[in-house]
Formats: C-alpha cells, sequence, structure tokens
C-alpha cells in the first residue's frame, strides 16, 4: 500500500511540472506568435483570436466534452489524472500568459514551444494520464490501432486544426511556422516515449565465446545469451553470442570483440520496444 502510494504521488507531481511546462510552450512561445499547435490548445489558441477569452479558459472548456467521452471509455480512475492535468495546464496557461513571449522570432518560438509541447505530453502520458483533448483521442485511436505511433496520430490531428487556423489568421508563414510546430513536437514525442527504449541488439560469431561472453557480463553488467550456430560453407559448430545493450555502450562491445578476438563477426542492429530487467514492464500500459 505503502510503494502504490507513493507512485501515486510521484504521478502527481510529475504531472504538476510536465503542465508547468507545457503550459509554458503554449503561453510564453506559442499562443504570442499565434502559431497554433494543433490539439486543443491550438482550438483554444484560435477561439481566443475569435473570441477574445483567455486561452487557459477555453482550453478548459473545449476539453470538458471530450474528458466526459474518456471517463465512459476509460473510467474515471484513469480520466481522475487526466482532469487534473487538463486542470492544471488551464492554470499554468493562464498564469504564465503576462510573461511572453519569450521569443518574437516565429522559427525559435515554433521550435521551443514544440519541443516544450512534446516533453510535457510524453511525461503526462508516462504519468498514466493525457492532456486531455486530442490526446484521449489519440488514446482511444492507439488502442485500435497499435501498430501506429503517438506521435505520427497527433501529427494527423493536429495537422488538420492547423488548416483551420490558416482561415483565422489568413497568413501563410503563421501557418508554415505551425506545421513546422507540428512535425518538431511529434517527432519530440516519439523521442520522449520510445527514445529512451532504443538500445542495440548484438551477435557476436567468435572462436572466443566464453572470453567475450565473461568480459560483456563483467564490464557492461548486462546479461547475454549463448545460440548455437553451424557455419554454412564448413559445416562446423559454433557458438553465437547474442546481447542487447543501451545504444551509448554499443561502442565499448565493439571495442571488447575488437580486442579479444579481431577476426570475429559481428552483427549490431537497432532494437525498440525491449522488455525484462533493465527494459519495460511487461505489464506497463503501451501509450
Amino acid at each position: 500500500m505503502k510503494g502504490k502510494s507513493w507512485r501515486i504521488l510521484k504521478d502527481l507531481v510529475m504531472i504538476f511540472v510536465a503542465s508547468l511546462i507545457y503550459g509554458a510552450g503554449i503561453s510564453l512561445f506559442l499562443d504570442p506568435n499565434n502559431l497554433a499547435p494543433g490539439g486543443v490548445s491550438g482550438v483554444a489558441v484560435i477561439l481566443n483570436r475569435l473570441s477574445g477569452i483567455d486561452t487557459g479558459t477555453l482550453y478548459l472548456l473545449v476539453n470538458i466534452p471530450i474528458i466526459l467521452v474518456g471517463i465512459w471509455k476509460f473510467g474515471l480512475r484513469f480520466m481522475g489524472k487526466t482532469m487534473y492535468a487538463v486542470i492544471l495546464t488551464s492554470w499554468a496557461t493562464n498564469i504564465l500568459t503576462p510573461y511572453g513571449p519569450m521569443t518574437t522570432d516565429p522559427l525559435l518560438a515554433a521550435l521551443t514551444g514544440s519541443v516544450l509541447l512534446a516533453l510535457g505530453i510524453g511525461m503526462v502520458f508516462k504519468a498514466g494520464a493525457t492532456t486531455g483533448g486530442v490526446d484521449i483521442i489519440v488514446k482511444l485511436l492507439r488502442k485500435r490501432y497499435r501498430h501506429l505511433k503517438t506521435g505520427f496520430l497527433f501529427e494527423c490531428t493536429d495537422l488538420l486544426i492547423v488548416a483551420c487556423s490558416g482561415l483565422v489568421f489568413r497568413n501563410i508563414n503563421t501557418i508554415l511556422y505551425a506545421l513546422i510546430a507540428v512535425l518538431v513536437s511529434g517527432a519530440a514525442l516519439d523521442y520522449v516515449l520510445y527514445g529512451g527504449d532504443e538500445a542495440k541488439m548484438i551477435y557476436i560469431i567468435t572462436e572466443k565465446p566464453e572470453e567475450i561472453g565473461r568480459r560483456i557480463m563483467k564490464e557492461l553488467d548486462v546479461g547475454i545469451t549463448y545460440l548455437r550456430g553451424s557455419g554454412g560453407w564448413t559445416g562446423n559448430e559454433k557458438q553465437v553470442i547474442l546481447c542487447v545493450v543501451r545504444r551509448v555502450q554499443g561502442p565499448q562491445v565493439e571495442e571488447l570483440v575488437k580486442t579479444e578476438d579481431p577476426a570475429a563477426f559481428m552483427i549490431v542492429t537497432s532494437a525498440s520496444e525491449i522488455y525484462g530487467e533493465g527494459y519495460k514492464d511487461f505489464f506497463a500500459e503501451k501509450l
């Protein structure tokens, strides 16, 4: 029970920090430069120009019906964190507005604001919630289409909203900068959600499997697996070492193999969605 309470507290703190980051991206960079970043925040920016109501307040109002759908589909327990995130984001957006813009360069605003949005959304997702709005729609789509990445789905919905912003702002430069923000945000979000799991999967065919395997386990503190193989030309039986290491450890393995057996044959590939000790939990929810 104590561990569960600690996890909940940790998630709530993460959501609080993420909401401030997200709100900063909107209030300090995107909104004051007339950049509608997509999502409900983009809708709020557009409606702000049409109505004069605070962007943060509009963000909350637009989210209400979408949250009700989320409660129906995901349950009140999951949406409780989301409602907390939406209220905090609305509050953060409003209180930070007087301090913007941090820059009047639309390109810098698009790049910085979109990265802050992606970081905020990614942190909220990792805490088991969403920032409401399009996040909930994306969550629904991810449940049905597991092969589609989160960032890609955000890009599709955001591009539609950016197109609508063109009808309001009637400025091609503003639309193009908003498109840059959407694309950068999608790529950054995928990195936040998936980049940390990316690793290198290495196959090593060598005459010294014990020596190399022992050094990998001792020096890199990672597990290895010995596979049985046979040469296609010679038919000789050999042991093949299989290991998965973090990206930064890849060069260490290469150097280690080179010093132990310069004649070794090594295959290095990128790996993601890795489950097990040291990587993802099998029972953790896939975003």
